[in-house]
Parts: structure tokens; sequence; C-alpha cells
């Protein structure tokens, strides 16, 4: 079992019934998925830069992605409808914790500078969304075979009904909120 459900399932839910007043377990919110989107907006010129993204998230999550196509045609942009313009990976279950524990406890300190994230990035509806600057800080990623460094989104879903749980579980389950 992934280290992190492991403490979820013996130490989060505790502490969060206590803290909430949760009458049973099964109230406690949990996380439901975890989703990694990078967008490549110079795939528009160059259609092999979709590929190094796709290998970079292959190498991150273990999972293949899904290559996200424009929904319709923006002039402006150069882009026609069908063109692909990113990918992205939606891990679950075991996946999601271990991914979760990774960028918990390996990625996010090999940040240069890092303090903590922004705890102001919630939807309002208990989920998290985190913008990272660049895949290099993956471990798995080998930075000298990158020829661009790439952004990506992750964005944490879980059941909770407000915003206050879901920074309560994500603070319990180690993330290193800044503050």
């Amino acid at each position: 079992m992934a280290r992190l459900k492991e403490k979820y399932r013996n130490q989060v839910i505790a502490e969060m019934m206590k803290e909430f007043g949760y009458k049973n377990p099964m109230q406690v919110p949990r996380l439901e998925k975890i989703t990694l989107n990078i967008g490549v907006g110079e795939a528009t010129q160059n259609i092999k830069a979709i590929d190094s993204a796709v290998a970079d998230l292959v190498a991150i999550t273990g999972q293949k992605p899904v290559v996200t196509r424009a929904k319709k045609a923006i002039a402006n942009f150069k882009l026609r409808e069908g063109v692909p313009i990113g990918c992205m990976v939606t891990l679950r279950r075991d996946h999601m914790y271990e991914f979760l524990d990774r960028l918990i406890h390996v990625a996010l300190p090999r940040v240069r500078d890092f303090k903590g994230i922004s705890d102001r990035s919630f939807d309002g509806r208990g989920n998290y969304s985190l913008g990272l600057r660049e895949q290099i800080m993956f471990p798995e990623i080998q930075a000298d075979k990158v020829e661009k460094p790439r952004g990506l989104t992750v964005s944490i879903t879980t059941t909770a009904k407000t915003d206050q749980e879901a920074r309560a579980l994500l603070r319990f389950m180690g993330m290193p909120f800044a503050g």
C-alpha cells in the first residue's frame, strides 16, 4: 500500500474527525483524483513538441497521457480545430497517492528558494490547483535531455465540500503550505 494512503487511514482520518467533529469516518473528505496537464503552445508550428511533453508525463506519472486537441479554431493564435495543443493524465487510487507523496517529499523541496506553496489556489468546492514552472524538479526527468522547460498544472480533486476542509486534509497529508 502507498505510504501516503496508509498515513491517511491511520492518522488523517482521526485528526479530521477531531477537528471537524465528524461522527463517521466515511464523512471525512478524501482524495478523488489528481490531474496533470501540460499545455504545448508551440505545437501549432512544431507537432514534435507534443512528443516530448508526452514523454515527460509518462516519466513523471508512469501512465500514458491523453493528447488534448483544440476545440475550435482561433485565427489570431494560428490555431485550427483538432490540432494537438497539450496532454493530460488522470491519476486515481494508489498511483495518485504515490505521485502526491513524490510531489510533497521529493519534487517540491527541489524548487529553488522554496518557502511553501500558496494556500489560496482552492476553487471554492474543495479542489486545489498548483502550477509548476518546469518539469525538471521531478527526479525522473533528466535535465540534460530536456530541450525546453515546460510548466505543468497539478489539480487535486477531493470530496471535501468546502475549501477549509480541503486545506485541512492536504495539510494533514503533509502539503507544505506557506505561512
